[in-house]
């Protein structure tokens, strides 16, 4: 291999190292520890941003996710994250930490 060719991979090469680092997920807000026992003031409740930041600091939880009737969730749990079920026509049916 010529040095021509070495000096052209070079560039390539750590473009695509670069692709293998791994990069800090989003930044948790709250505790972390996410409680809803007492959010059951939102069921009926209009699924607005306002509303979700209320959820979010009283829940403590550092993840909110809106969940609609046709949304695809995972399985997994996780402590952090409040899930906020909402109808067709938005209004809040539950919110659970899961």
């Amino acid at each position: 291999m010529t040095a021509h060719r070495l000096f052209l991979l070079l560039p390539a090469t750590a473009l695509l190292l670069s692709a293998c680092v791994s990069t800090p997920g989003p930044q948790v807000k709250g505790s972390g520890r996410c409680d809803a026992s007492t959010l059951g003031w939102a069921v009926g409740q209009p699924g607005n941003e306002e509303n979700m930041r209320r959820l979010s600091r009283e829940s403590g939880a550092g993840l909110v996710n809106p969940i609609g009737p046709t949304t695809i969730t995972t399985k997994d749990i996780r402590p952090d994250r409040l899930r906020v079920y909402v109808d067709k026509n938005n209004v809040i049916t539950a919110a659970r930490c899961e």
